[in-house]
């Protein structure tokens, strides 16, 4: 589809903007124009960098009179390709950069769009409070963007998803207006939950300019460990174990397979073996406790039962803070890590927990089968069911010929996991690499009622038109 952007929009919009607030330097816009992984590529005539809501709303307001389309892009950090303009107005929220306030009686924190999550994180800290959401990409990612695909991360299992640390939105409609409902209620009964509309809605319904977030506690103990399994089915075994001896405790329980540990070793500096020996599958689990001491307690009792009943093959507990993030480091470093051994077919998969380990038995055999020598890589929030579930092309195969074979392939790996009652999307979003995709898996009377909301607020469809139904 082509796109032709009058002239005089983009010269309202300048007036709108003023200096600063706009470009179309190739050089300044190049970076926002492609995809981490390099596998999306876009062009935009026009970038837009507002600094309030009320700039967001003029731009808005501007396009849906012209009807132009606009994508919305936050830090970069997609995985879908939803953020990747093709021809649209790119809407950046770089400079939506104001935490508005914290408040630790109400345990909540305010903050623009463009305020990443690291410094959410940091400033919940200066009022000794927490906000529990964590992701690898925490200095990159942005509160707009992680509203708006519903982001998940490594603290589902104990805090759930965005969708359960969100208490209000501030959004600027489809048509410019803007719809202040950045309460701060944990209870408010009087109608529709309007805010969870934009809650994964991946822009399609506006723009999100600001959010009130749920703080929590700092948790007194916290207890990180990794410990080696035999298999997925083991794994699961422990995490019900685990959740028993802690009691509600477990805050992450990450999977991650040998293969992938050794990508990151490989291809990733400064990085170390979690365990004195390789073994076949790995677990990263991290319990914290309100009590002194607690958390460290409760993972000694944990492992020590699991190794006396040959549930684990080694364990290692973290004896400092540097030893804990190396921990982390190496599950967090499971995609930079297979970046340079050439091209994937990325799922992000969720089914129960109870069937983890017989998808990634049955995807398994079903890729080994379709695409003999390929390499696979399974890791993630086994927590909460959401595997990443990876295939690589053979090792010396050629990039273009598994690319090829892509859309084929991850047909087969949703198949399963849709036959599972699974998602095809467990927390990155749609996008627009899987929108279509995603008509497969859901009833005509779903993709209707989701239809007609969309048309509701976007009659032109102007708000990232390549993406939902």
């Amino acid at each position: 589809m082509t796109i032709s952007v009058p002239a005089d929009v983009l010269s309202r919009l300048k007036a709108v903007l003023g200096e600063g607030g706009w470009s179309q330097d190739p050089d300044r816009l190049a970076p926002k124009l492609l995809e981490w992984r390099d596998r999306w590529k876009g062009t935009t005539p026009f970038l837009a960098l507002p600094r309030t809501t009320a700039d967001v709303s003029a731009i808005v307001g501007i396009c849906h009179e012209a009807g132009v389309p606009i994508t919305t892009q936050g830090g970069n950090t997609g995985l879908v390709g939803g953020q990747i303009p093709q021809g649209e107005i790119l809407l950046s929220t770089e400079r939506l950069s104001t935490i508005r306030d914290v408040d630790a009686f109400d345990d909540v924190i305010v903050a623009e769009a463009g305020v990443t999550l690291a410094a959410v994180h940091e400033a919940a800290l200066q009022v000794r409070r927490r906000f529990p959401m964590g992701l690898a990409s925490e200095g990159t990612a942005t509160i707009g963007g992680i509203v708006s695909t519903n982001a998940g991360g490594t603290a589902v299992l104990r805090y759930g998803n965005t969708r359960d640390l969100v208490l209000g939105i501030e959004a600027v409609l489809p048509n410019g207006e803007i719809w202040n409902g950045l309460k701060r209620l944990r209870k408010d009964n009087t109608g529709y939950d309007l805010k969870q509309l934009f809650i994964g809605g991946e822009g399609t319904l506006g723009v999100v300019t600001a959010a009130s977030l749920k703080l929590f506690p700092i948790l007194a103990s916290r207890a990180t460990a990794v410990a080696a399994v035999e298999s997925p089915e083991v794994a699961i075994q422990l995490l019900v174990r685990a959740k028993e001896e802690a009691g509600g405790a477990v805050e992450a329980f990450e999977l991650m397979g040998r293969r992938g540990v050794e990508f990151v070793l490989k291809n990733i500096p400064n990085q170390r073996d979690p365990l004195h020996r390789s073994y076949p599958w790995y677990v990263l689990i991290e319990i914290a406790s309100g009590e002194p001491g607690a958390a460290g307690a409760a993972m000694e009792r944990l492992l020590g039962k699991a190794l006396e009943d040959s549930l684990i093959l080694d364990a290692a507990i973290a004896q400092s803070e540097a030893q804990a993030k190396a921990f982390w480091s190496v599950r967090e470093n499971q995609s930079p890590g297979q970046k340079p051994e050439g091209a994937t077919w990325k799922h992000d998969i969720s089914v129960p927990v109870s069937q983890v380990a017989k998808f990634i038995a049955q995807a398994t055999a079903a890729m080994e089968a379709f695409a003999p020598g390929c390499r696979i890589t399974a890791f993630g929030h086994v927590g909460d069911g959401n595997i990443h579930y990876d295939v690589i092309r053979p090792d010396g195969g050629d990039d273009a010929a598994h690319s090829a074979k892509r859309n084929e392939g991850s047909r087969i790996v949703h198949d399963i996991a849709a036959a599972m009652g699974g998602s095809i999307s467990a927390e990155h979003g749609l996008g627009s690499m899987k929108t279509e995709e995603a008509r497969r898996y859901k009833s005509p009377v779903e993709v209707a009622a989701l239809s007609a909301i969309r048309q509701s607020l976007d009659p032109k469809r102007i708000m990232n038109p390549r993406v939902f139904f």
